[in-house]
């Protein structure tokens, strides 16, 4: 991709997160700087926003530097999304027994705090900020890798923006409240960790062989198996094909945006940043009857090929 287009894409990408979990794990880190009484509301939620950009720029621009030499695996993005969900909980705990203090002993807050704490979210990456990043581990490039983080980031500046002036507002049983409410984003974003690292067990029953989506060559006896990456999931979720036959599966996107775009095979410890329009070949050899596990690597959308 692009300079530009990647730009895009991580806004794209940004913006979706701004409308999930992410918004409420970075705003959760927030929260104890910006409902502090006497805070300025803007001036607080400027400098984590500015703290945020500057921290993920530099990190999009040291990944596209290194390229897939800092690629991590499946299974370390999945321990990294249980470690993110542990932080929010702490935060959120915090929330939910906080007492409100006197107005008039606050001493005023000062914007490098939330600076300091916007720059750290670098250290605490929700599902989608995982996508992006490995998005710009695929760029292998330091003006394109910036550009993908640059462009995430502030996607996510509007709600991140709304959520904190209204965090700035909250007291008493409202931040308890919003304890709760994050405690449960925790328990997804720990979910996504678990999915992802394949922790968890999958019981739904694969379904019979679709002709729509998987078709063998005549000539060559190669079978290949089609796979529509949307927006916000897999379509279909579920498949099956035939076991023994050499297998290509091929990845169809038309304008995607999301999480999707970072296609990741657990099993096979494989990642893939996606183009937005294309089609991806991987070949899966002549795989042994079993389930293959396909997910995006937040955790968030995931599915099965089942070979039998």
């Amino acid at each position: 991709m692009s300079t530009a287009t990647s730009f895009v894409t991580g806004a794209g990408m940004g913006l979706l997160a701004g409308l999930t979990t992410c918004a409420a794990l970075h705003t959760g880190l927030l929260a104890g700087a910006a409902s502090r009484p006497g805070a300025r509301p803007a001036r607080l939620v400027t400098a984590f926003l500015a703290g945020k950009f500057a921290a993920h720029t530099l990190l999009g621009a040291l990944l596209g530097a290194l390229g897939a030499a800092v690629q991590p695996g499946p299974r370390l993005r999945a321990l990294l999304l249980v470690a993110a969900a542990a932080v929010l909980a702490v935060f959120a705990l915090r929330l939910v027994r906080a007492r409100p203090a006197p107005e008039k002993c606050a001493p005023p807050s000062r914007a490098g705090r939330p600076l300091l704490i916007g720059a750290a979210t670098v250290l605490v990456p929700c599902g989608l900020t995982l996508s992006a990043e490995l998005l710009a581990v695929a760029s292998r490039s330091p003006l394109t890798g910036a550009a993908v983080m640059a462009g995430f980031v502030l996607g996510t500046a509007p709600m991140t923006g709304v959520l904190g002036l209204g965090l700035s507002r909250l007291r008493g049983l409202p931040s308890r409240l919003l304890g709760a409410a994050l405690l449960a984003v925790a328990a997804w974003t720990a979910l996504s960790g678990l999915r992802l690292g394949g922790w968890l067990p999958d019981h739904r029953a694969p379904p019979p062989v679709d002709a729509r989506f998987v078709t063998v060559d005549p000539s060559s006896g190669v079978q290949t198996v089609t796979l529509h990456v949307l927006d916000r999931g897999y379509r279909p979720a579920l498949l099956s094909a035939d076991a023994g036959v050499p297998t290509v599966l091929v990845l169809s996107t038309r304008g995607t945006t999301g999480c999707t775009l970072a296609f990741t095979l657990p099993d096979r410890d494989v990642s893939l940043a996606l183009p937005r329009t294309g089609r991806t070949r991987i070949g899966l050899g002549v795989p042994s009857p079993g389930r293959l596990r396909f997910l995006c690597s937040a955790g968030h959308y995931s599915g099965s090929l089942t070979f039998r």
